[in-house]
């Protein structure tokens, strides 16, 4: 279980945690919709700046607290403008398995899309552990789920979205991605699993 630790972390936390539809303060990343069907989106995601930190835990969910937490004291001050950064949805996590995609690497990389204002230069993260990076524009293809994500519910959604697409063969090999658009503490959880299409 994540300990939500300091006080001027409430704010972005309470964000993440809260319930409600608003999303005034919360920007989210932008995509532009190609296909949508019954049970996965094709989507287009342009080239963008974001912080990432990987984590090598003894499990995924112990991985991706504590590479939330790092990223939340990045977002909460501990960066060189010295400002609350502002929230984004959904924050990431990459993953990877193994070729019969029956485990998850211990290694998870937790990431943060940096708000439009600072895209073009991302203030720099006093922790040494983020690193910034830009990811170039990829055609994803997305499938939601709710509840918690643990490596048994991801592997099952991965699964799950290999069988219904039309192609899986263009879907990319190892590495998929985790996109939670709620707090790893929140008890009701909206998340997506993340095919990315081979260039």
């Amino acid at each position: 279980m994540c300990k939500w630790g300091k006080r001027h972390m409430a704010q972005p936390i309470q964000q993440l945690t809260s319930d409600t539809e608003s999303t005034t303060d919360r920007e989210k990343v932008p995509f532009t919709l190609i296909t949508c069907k019954e049970n996965y989106e094709k989507r287009v995601y342009n080239q963008a700046s974001w912080a990432c930190i990987t984590v090598r835990e003894d499990t995924y969910e112990q991985s991706i607290c504590a590479g939330f937490m790092k990223l939340m004291r990045y977002i909460c001050q501990q960066n060189t403008s010295g400002n609350y950064l502002g929230m984004t949805l959904p924050i990431v996590t990459v993953v990877r398995t193994d070729d019969s995609r029956s485990s998850l690497s211990r290694d998870v990389t937790v990431a943060y899309y940096l708000p439009s204002q600072h895209q073009d230069q991302p203030p720099t993260p006093f922790d040494p552990d983020i690193t910034m990076e830009t990811w170039p524009a990829t055609v994803i293809y997305s499938r939601s789920f709710s509840g918690p994500t643990t490596e048994t519910s991801i592997l099952g959604e991965i699964h799950a979205l290999g069988e219904v697409l039309d192609s899986p063969q263009l879907c990319v090999s190892e590495s998929f991605i985790v996109a939670g658009y709620t707090s790893p503490a929140a008890a009701h959880r909206h998340n997506e699993v993340w095919f990315l299409e081979r260039c």
